[in-house]
This record gives C-alpha cells, sequence and structure tokens, in this order.
C-alpha cells in the first residue's frame, strides 16, 4: 500500500521540497484502518494548504482522498444538514452547497485545502468561522481505529484552533465533517473587510449567497496569490489581539493603525498592517519572500527551502516585536 520515497513537493501548497520516506493515498476506511492497525505514529497530509515543510518526513505519510457529499434532511424549515468527506476539495464543496441554494459557507469561498482541515483550523474569512456553521465530525482515532463523533463543543473552537491542533494533536485522523446549513432565510454576512463596497461598485443591493461567494472570490484574487503560480499557504501569521490600552499607545505613534473591536478589552490588529509596517511587504530574500499585494502571505518564488521561508517569518517576528511590542503567531503548522 505504501509507495517508498515521494516528493511532497506536488502536495504542499508552498512549492516546498521534500520527502517522504513511505507514502500511502487513502481512498477509502479500509485502507486507512489496515493502516492504524500496524502504524501508530502517522503524518497525516489533505490538502498541504495551511503546512511549511522544513524537512523530509520520516513517518509513514497518509494522503486523505475520502471522497462524497450528501444531504442529510430533517433539522428545521431553515436548516438542513450536510456531510462531506474529508477529501473533498474545500472550494469545490463551497461551491457545491452555492449551486444547491445552501447558505453559510459563502464568506469562505477560495480558501485553499480540503473539508477535512477545515475545523482543524477552524478557517474563518470576511466575518465567518466554521465553527458559526459545524454540526459535528467523525474520526478515526490511531491507536484503537474507532471511529468517534466530535460536537462543537468537543472540538474547542478558538481562533484558528481547536481540539485537534492541541491535546488531541496527532491522535486522530479527520473523516468526515457535517455543516449546519440555510435553505431559506440565508442570514448574509456583508459587513466586513471590502464586501459592502465591492457589492455597491456593482450595484447589487439584494444580494445573493452566490453573489457574496463571487465578491469574497474577487477581493481574495486581488490580493492573494494563486499557489499554483506562486507558492504560498495564505496567511501566514495570525492576526494578534492586544489590549486598547496597548492600542492607544501605539496610536500615539500611528494614528492610522486599523483594528477591530473584540470586546470591551481588547482588539485585533491586522498582522499584515503590522508586516507592511515593518518594512517587508514585497521584499524578496533570494527565492522566499513576502507577496507585493498582501503582506501577510510569505511566498515561495521557485526555490526557497521550507528553512529559508521559516527564517524570514522569524526575521518579519523579530522586527514586529521590536517595533509594536507585538508577537506575531503563525498560522501555518510549521513541520
Amino acid at each position: 500500500m505504501f509507495l517508498e520515497n515521494i516528493s511532497l513537493r506536488p502536495y504542499n501548497t508552498f512549492g516546498i521540497e521534500a520527502n517522504a520516506r513511505r507514502f500511502a493515498n487513502i481512498e477509502n476506511l479500509d485502507q486507512l484502518r489496515s493502516i492504524v492497525e500496524t502504524n501508530k505514529d502517522l503524518f497525516v497530509l489533505s490538502g498541504g494548504s495551511n503546512i511549511l515543510l522544513t524537512r523530509d518526513i520520516e513517518k509513514p505519510v497518509v494522503h486523505i482522498q475520502l471522497k462524497g457529499i450528501e444531504v442529510i434532511p430533517g433539522k428545521d424549515s431553515d436548516h438542513t444538514l450536510v456531510r462531506a468527506q474529508a477529501g473533498e476539495n474545500w472550494h469545490e464543496f463551497v461551491d457545491w452547497c452555492i449551486a444547491n441554494d445552501l447558505g453559510g459557507l459563502e464568506n469562505l469561498s477560495l480558501i485553499p485545502g480540503q473539508v477535512g482541515t477545515s475545523p482543524m483550523q477552524n478557517i474563518g474569512a470576511y466575518g465567518v468561522e466554521i465553527k458559526d456553521v459545524f454540526h459535528e465530525l467523525e474520526a478515526m482515532e490511531i491507536e484503537s481505529g474507532r471511529i468517534v463523533k466530535f460536537s462543537a463543543d468537543d472540538c474547542h473552537f478558538g481562533y484558528r484552533e481547536s481540539v485537534f491542533k492541541n491535546e488531541l494533536k496527532g491522535k486522530f485522523i479527520i473523516l468526515n465533517v457535517t455543516f449546519s446549513l440555510t435553505k431559506r432565510n440565508h442570514k448574509l454576512v456583508t459587513d466586513y473587510g471590502a464586501i459592502r463596497s465591492e457589492l455597491a461598485e456593482r450595484g447589487i443591493e439584494k444580494p445573493t449567497i452566490k453573489d457574496i461567494s463571487g465578491v469574497v472570490i474577487a477581493i481574495r484574487q486581488s490580493k492573494l496569490p494563486d499557489p499554483k503560480e506562486l507558492g504560498n499557504s495564505g496567511s501566514f501569521f495570525k492576526n494578534p489581539v492586544i489590549p486598547k490600552e496597548q492600542l492607544e499607545s501605539l496610536q500615539a505613534i500611528y494614528p492610522d493603525m486599523p483594528f477591530y473591536n473584540i470586546d470591551s478589552r481588547d482588539v485585533k490588529v491586522p498582522a499584515g498592517w503590522l508586516v507592511e509596517q515593518s518594512g517587508f511587504k514585497g521584499k524578496r530574500f533570494g527565492d522566499a519572500g513576502v507577496h507585493a499585494k498582501q503582506a501577510l502571505v510569505l511566498v515561495n518564488h521557485g526555490e526557497a527551502s521550507g528553512a529559508e521561508i521559516l527564517n524570514l517569518s522569524k526575521r518579519i517576528q523579530a522586527e514586529v516585536l521590536r517595533r509594536f511590542g507585538i508577537e506575531l503567531a503563525t498560522e501555518v503548522n510549521i513541520i
């Protein structure tokens, strides 16, 4: 079942060259069960869209390719449940939901990756996160091979966080995810980022979920590079949360510093703005660089190693800390 010495370059959106000593494509549960019976320390690879490979992988690599989408009727008159297998392409799944007039995921259009990693990261964009539409997921426990259901509470969702990135890291393989989506009376989120202004520019006063998706796609394409053309993993850093007192001190020096209110005590500051103000936007260091249109995105111009991308990220973190007193945490998983 395993292939030997496989290049992982085609399997990570950064386009980093790294080697898997043993590699298996997983297309059904029987294959996965067979592997976990004899392998308890696995490297689980999905879409490769949120990882930075800095070394070869000695553990057996399992590439999750489980496919299938099904509607589970009967939740209530306004909602339905949709279960997608972990290997489904995320954006294609969002498109499928929109084509079937199922709302809730439209703001998450064009995010790279697969369905199975969406709850792991609690992916989010333009005012919507996975936790807002999540119903449950099924995952296989590697140690026992048993299949376990996780509710939203079980997942311990946080900002780009879940139980699968923390206390259960490396212990489960996500098999499928079920979402609670609206089939009528869609609740559109239009007040985040440039969505509202883009709708106005298009003359759309009563947007549909398809309109929202189209606008989000246009905004993302205007700022973010296509990984097929320029290696990247989307947002490399999380937007930091700081106390309002710290914001006020910084605004005395940087009066135009943007922020979003979190609660009465804290605000969220755009990490891309901090990186840009620190002088890194559009800069290139060998083949490792920072995107010219969005400073939150680190890029591989061709032959950068994972170590070179990582060193650049550390250089950025150090400068942002020196200049603003703010620590940037990585959103990308460093391997």
